[in-house]
């Protein structure tokens, strides 16, 4: 099972293996009190990507498009995220945006749930 999670939100038994999927940390979160298992930088959009987003939030379908084709040079990541996956059960991506329905670990979830299946 793969959830998703603000960084914000206190840590809980019920999400597993966490992996924060950002490229930057939370402000005002230390590592102790995220308790991240793994890092996955790489994963996140790109700089630039992120940029766009954020003069551009309104644009979503479009900011999708363009981090599907980011994640597509990304094979080795996603596969170790599943990987994780398979072995813990449940993982969870942890993510900084403030935007719960429109942020870029939705968009990783749909793309491995896709890969999996």
């Amino acid at each position: 099972m793969i959830r998703i999670k603000r960084a914000y939100q206190s840590p809980a038994k019920k999400d597993g293996y966490r992996i924060m999927v950002d490229r930057v940390w939370p402000r005002g979160v230390s590592k102790q009190r995220l308790k991240m298992d793994a890092w996955f930088k790489d994963i996140a959009p790109s700089h630039d990507l992120r940029r766009w987003v954020s003069q551009n939030s309104q644009k979503w379908d479009e900011f999708k498009n363009k981090y599907q084709e980011e994640l597509k040079d990304k094979s080795e990541l996603l596969n170790q995220v599943i990987d994780l996956e398979k072995e813990k059960e449940t993982i969870t991506l942890v993510y900084t945006s403030g935007n719960t329905e429109h942020n870029s670990a939705i968009v990783l979830r749909e793309i491995l749930d896709k890969l999996k299946s």
